[in-house]
């Protein structure tokens, strides 16, 4: 299955969990991973079971990155 496929297959469990703001694909050392954005990282031992990101996908490797609260911006016109 392509990483596109995958990525879409679990997006919406994905944006589910607590912190997650946003999920993406990129590349990483030559490979396509998916990448899993949240507000701030955490360690396993303080995160419920359902708030754990797990570490890949059928097979695809999920880099967490760190990224802050998203909020939408107004344009300039």
């Amino acid at each position: 299955m392509t990483i596109k496929l995958v990525k879409d297959k679990y997006e919406k469990n994905l944006m589910s969990i607590p912190n997650v703001v946003c999920v993406g694909t990129a590349r990483k050392e030559n490979k396509e991973i998916i990448k899993v954005f949240v507000k701030q990282k955490k360690q396993d031992q303080y995160l419920k079971q359902e708030e754990i990101i797990p570490g890949e996908l059928e097979s695809y490797e999920i880099d967490i990155e760190e990224i802050g609260e998203v909020t939408a911006q107004n344009m300039p016109e």
